[in-house]
């Protein structure tokens, strides 16, 4: 099967195509022909060496594929040609993928394969960030950064859906509007003017209740700067290759929380806190609701072209693989 290789950290070209073998199911597993594979920023993370905990290469990358169970190992209780969405540990990449069969989900509605990729880690994130981890309640502001993104998408659609009003930054026009169709309120394009300075303009000087933060770096410290007394900022990534090392005194002086979030450390840790976002997405996102942008496909050949369009800043929605 074709498969895409990190062979040594570094910039794109670090990722080359593969021939390797079709993996055999184990026991509680399924084998997924993997029809889509969402790309996500912590896959470059690891590619550059800047995951902490990340795999070491050679290796495949890809932590979320969609497609059709192919085959099955002992003790699961699945068929195959089911229809399948699936976290799964790296080597996500390729045209098949081994997943643990309890973590399969079954594609939301009519949701195509490329949709269905970029369900578990964006939607899982971006729920988990506003409520079971940010505490969102109706009629709260929160401030999204990377709005147009991924996660910044799915955030922005659910924060709107529970009656918060939602101030998103992004870097140009065309995001920010992506981002107003899908709810936003007030978009702050970070390239052109300061988005704390925004912020208080905004909320009459009060600032906002939540903030999503998977930049990192400065945007971290300043956040802390728009939040308001007793506000909340989850941490939830560094995509600006360092992370933030905010205040304590503002934390103190403020009442302000940061907290920090990694979807497979908390899968890992307490998976019914993760999971049980899981009903009220699959509803919202098959009754059409809401719904997962998909902002550009690639052949699966072309990861590493893909990997550079999103650190050039190109990309809106998900950017998704296909086999």
């Amino acid at each position: 099967m074709r498969a895409i290789e990190v062979t040594e950290y570094g910039d794109a070209d670090a990722l080359t195509v593969s021939e390797a073998e079709v993996p055999d199911p184990g026991e509680g597993q399924v084998r997924i022909e993997v029809r889509a594979a969402g790309i996500n920023f912590a896959d470059i993370m690891q590619r550059r060496g800047h995951y902490q905990g990340g795999p070491k290469p050679p290796y495949v990358p890809g932590m979320e594929v969609a497609g059709v169970v192919d085959a099955v190992g002992e003790g699961v209780n699945r068929e195959e040609g089911e229809a399948v969405v699936s976290l799964v540990e790296g080597r996500g990449y390729a045209e098949y993928a081994l997943a643990d069969a309890r973590g399969l989900l079954d594609i939301p509605g009519d949701m195509s394969f490329e949709e269905a990729a970029g369900f578990p880690v964006q939607w899982l994130t971006a729920h988990n960030c506003l409520h079971e981890w940010g505490g969102l309640e109706e009629g709260e502001t929160v401030l999204v950064h990377a709005a147009a993104g991924g996660v910044g998408s799915a955030a922005v659609q659910l924060a709107d859906d529970a009656g918060a009003t939602v101030l998103g930054t992004a870097s140009t026009p065309e995001k920010l509007e992506m981002a107003a169709d899908l709810g936003m309120d007030h978009g702050i394009r970070y390239t052109e003017e300061d988005f704390v300075e925004r912020v208080d303009d905004i909320t009459d000087g009060e600032g906002v209740d939540l903030v999503l933060d998977g930049i990192g770096g400065e945007t971290t410290d300043r956040s802390l700067d728009a939040l308001t007394s007793f506000g909340r900022m989850v941490s939830f990534g560094a995509a600006a290759g360092e992370p933030g090392r905010p205040n304590t005194a503002d934390l103190l002086f403020g009442n302000k929380t940061v907290i920090g979030y990694h979807l497979g450390r908390a899968i890992a840790e307490k998976p019914m806190r993760v999971m049980g976002a899981v009903p009220e997405l699959t509803q919202l996102l098959g009754d059409g609701t809401l719904a997962v942008q998909v902002g550009h496909t690639f052949d699966l050949e072309a990861a590493a072209e893909a990997h550079e369009f999103i650190e050039d800043r190109n990309s809106s929605g998900k950017v998704v693989l296909i086999p």
